[in-house]
């Protein structure tokens, strides 16, 4: 089964390659030496994927295959009833997808640590799973040999992101570190009580239909909420109205 997932060498901390995953956290080799084996979940909507990761990880004498779930709203489900280590998760199944269910998995089995595993190289996708809690994303162009390793390093403290999503990560936050600079002689502009609560709660994670509930006002009215806020601070994304307001200190996240 080893490069089943295509030719890519990945996961791993430093294998002397430059296709090696970027992994951030404690050096894996500091890591506590495991007594009982690292419990994993295994969520695809491809059954056959499943079974093809559940073989390749039932190699792996410190690692367990617990359960498997095939869309985000069994995932969910399963997290809670197993409590795993890690959720080895795509993005985008059917009923529900990855980073939703991610936020979720987090509410009904904290400890539970969880990759994304995916063909999505979309920035979007990324910036939405770690904003979701997410400690690791990587493509399936990994091969499965590195799987394993990728699972330790996250279970270890580390976090694990492709080579080429995180170099698109790395820009985006470059880019959005120069435009605040750009800005910092600039009064930061008012926004209104309303705005500051729509953009609190967009901190938090929610989409607009749950920001118009939780402040009994339409749908509508927070998306133009959100498009003000995003005009006033000559933003284009919800995620850099979020950090600029929390460097710049209008608004302060616990």
């Amino acid at each position: 089964m080893a490069d089943s997932f295509g030719p890519m060498r990945g996961a791993g901390v430093d294998h002397g390659s430059d296709d090696a995953a970027v992994g951030m956290g404690p050096d894996a080799d500091a890591g506590p030496t495991r007594e009982e084996p690292i419990r994993v979940l295994v969520v695809d909507d491809h059954a056959l994927f499943r079974r093809g990761l559940e073989i390749v990880l039932a190699a792996e004498e410190d690692i367990q295959v617990v359960g498997e779930a095939g869309d985000g709203a069994e995932a969910v489900e399963k997290a809670a009833d197993l409590l795993p280590d890690i959720v080895l998760m795509d993005v985008r199944m059917p009923k529900r997808g990855g980073i939703e269910a991610c936020t979720s998995i987090k509410e009904v089995a904290p400890s539970a640590k969880i990759i994304m595993l995916t063909i999505s190289d979309e920035e979007a996708d990324l910036y939405d799973a770690i904003k979701a809690g997410a400690t690791g994303y990587l493509l399936k162009e990994i091969s499965t040999d590195e799987v394993a390793t990728a699972i330790r390093a996250v279970a270890d403290g580390q976090s694990q992101i492709s080579p080429s999503m995180a170099s698109k990560l790395l820009t985006e936050f470059k880019s959005m570190i120069q435009r605040t600079d750009e800005r910092r002689l600039v009064p930061a502009p008012r926004l209104t009580d309303r705005e500051l609560e729509v953009l609190k709660l967009v901190a938090t994670g929610m989409n607009n239909r749950d920001i118009a509930k939780e402040l009994f006002i339409s749908e509508n009215t927070v998306k133009n909420h959100v498009r003000n806020i995003l005009e006033k601070l000559q933003l284009h994304s919800r995620m850099e109205a979020v950090v600029y307001a929390m460097r710049e200190k209008i608004l302060e996240i616990r």
